[in-house]
């Protein structure tokens, strides 16, 4: 059943003495709800038990959807329970507990109408809530809350709560399972980008390396007129502006990317972290930019100077909003305006984050210096238009022995900033305590950024499900 959809399974709760033709009205209402956004679900069918319906109020009943969502175990991303009235909290604990599929778990009660508090009509939803989420509690079973208490099934909230909650479940389920792709070695100039395997292999995160030579002799192997090598000239001159002066390092360039997606595909990477700084530019004759761009948009967000932890933030971030994410360094202060700073990267923005066409390539500014023009072709220069954006940042902490991280909104302004390379001019509320706390809290200076907000996401994600400290600024 399941491709790229997400899967739910679904608890409708209920109690003998209330009206049963509530329960049907909520689940057909609920279901209708998930086919609209595209969502998949299982659920007991309306004969499974007593009360129909495919309501489950008993132990025997809760045993019996456990039984069904065990059987889909690989399918079931969450699980949504709905209470259309009280509910019965044996039945519904038991299906969740004696599943036992370690997924993320909604919380949704309906509202009564205060004219209708007669027995064939009233719910008490609002109580049976609070029941349900104490045995939730009890269990050790992390759960999320939806926006208000409760609310009519046919409020506009039901949808923006199971979208938020798809999206709660993406970053979960994925960072519990992700295979970060690593190639080549951390730069030497580098310690801020050190990272434990170890401490993320705890969570779940594994990380698969490559030495970087392995990706540079299957680029050179490429020959002129394989089709691929073709596809991807066109493709990269379809994304950005290619000057003239460097139509011939174009060649090498996708070479280059050729072989690094092919890896990424063989090795089933979800995200990348790539060593640039200075081998690649060195010991091949081009930056890698215009690859990792690329990628970011095709949804394998990718990190430079090997930072592992960075590729992790960037993955969250994409997971949570289905946009492409941007690392980038802190990196430029603003005297007459201190909540403003300059995000920026010698050029690995993906283009839908720079958020307009006016992209072209050239070479790294810095290396450029040194290393000359041809060397280090490449590098994406944009400004990224304005827009509101989310930053986001874990590390792994081995005195503590824990991840740790830091999660935030802003908005990026339009403000013109003469400098090569991927500028981002960005504003955060009270930016001087961010930097505080990132300075004394050992954090690295690079930050993944995405458009939209995201922080709602990231934050239950973390705090309700990974157990990773975290620090929420505002």
């Amino acid at each position: 059943m399941k491709d790229n959809k997400q899967c739910f399974g679904v608890i409708i709760g209920t109690r003998a003495y209330f009206n049963s033709e509530l329960a049907r009205d909520v689940k057909k209402q609920l279901l209708k709800t998930l086919d609209e956004q595209g969502y998949e679900y299982i659920i007991l069918p309306e004969d499974a038990t007593p009360t129909g319906s495919s309501s489950i109020e008993t132990l025997e009943d809760g045993v019996k959807c456990a039984e069904l969502f065990r059987a889909h175990r690989d399918e079931i991303d969450g699980i949504i329970v709905s209470l259309p009235n009280f509910g019965y909290e044996i039945g519904i604990i038991n299906a969740i507990s004696r599943a036992d599929l370690n997924v993320p778990v909604l919380v949704q009660a309906c509202d009564d109408e205060n004219d209708k508090v007669d027995l064939d009509s009233r719910r008490d939803a609002f109580c049976g809530k609070i029941s349900v989420c104490n045995n939730l509690y009890q269990y050790g079973i992390p759960f999320t809350d939806t926006t208000l208490h409760t609310y009519s099934i046919y409020s506009n909230l039901l949808t923006e709560d199971i979208n938020r909650f798809a999206a709660i479940c993406r970053v979960v389920n994925t960072l519990r399972h992700c295979r970060i792709g690593q190639i080549g070695t951390r730069p030497l100039g580098f310690n801020t980008c050190r990272a434990s395997e170890k401490i993320l292999q705890r969570s779940g995160i594994t990380v698969v390396p490559a030495d970087l030579s392995e990706i540079l002799f299957a680029a050179q192997k490429i020959t002129d007129d394989d089709p691929a090598l073709i596809e991807k000239m066109e493709k990269i001159r379809g994304y950005a502006t290619v000057p003239e002066a460097y139509a011939e390092k174009l060649t090498v360039q996708a070479k280059f990317g050729v072989a690094v997606e092919k890896w990424v595909a063989d090795n089933k990477v979800d995200a990348l972290a790539l060593q640039c700084w200075d081998s690649l530019e060195q010991n091949y004759g081009c930056a890698p930019c215009i690859t990792m761009a690329m990628l970011g948009d095709m949804g394998i967000p990718c990190a430079c100077e090997t930072d592992i932890a960075g590729a992790v933030s960037m993955l969250a971030l994409r997971l949570a909003t289905g946009n492409a994410a941007a690392l980038a360094d802190w990196n430029n202060n603003f005297a007459e305006d201190r909540n403003k700073c300059v995000c920026t990267h010698c050029g690995n923005f993906p283009r839908s984050f720079v958020g307009n066409n006016n992209v072209k390539l050239g070479p790294l500014g810095v290396l450029g210096r040194t290393l000359g023009k041809v060397r280090t072709f490449g590098a994406v220069y944009a400004k990224v238009s304005e827009g509101d954006f989310s930053f986001f940042r874990i590390s792994t902490d081995d005195p503590k022995g824990c991840i740790k991280a830091y999660l935030g909104e802003g908005e990026i302004t339009n403000e013109p900033y003469g400098m090569d390379g991927c500028i981002a001019v960005t504003k955060v509320d009270n930016l001087q305590k961010l930097m505080k706390y990132i300075c004394k809290n050992g954090f690295e200076h690079h930050v993944a950024l995405v458009r939209g907000k995201a922080a709602a996401i990231i934050q239950e994600a973390i705090e309700t499900y990974l157990g990773w400290q975290l620090y929420v600024h505002e």
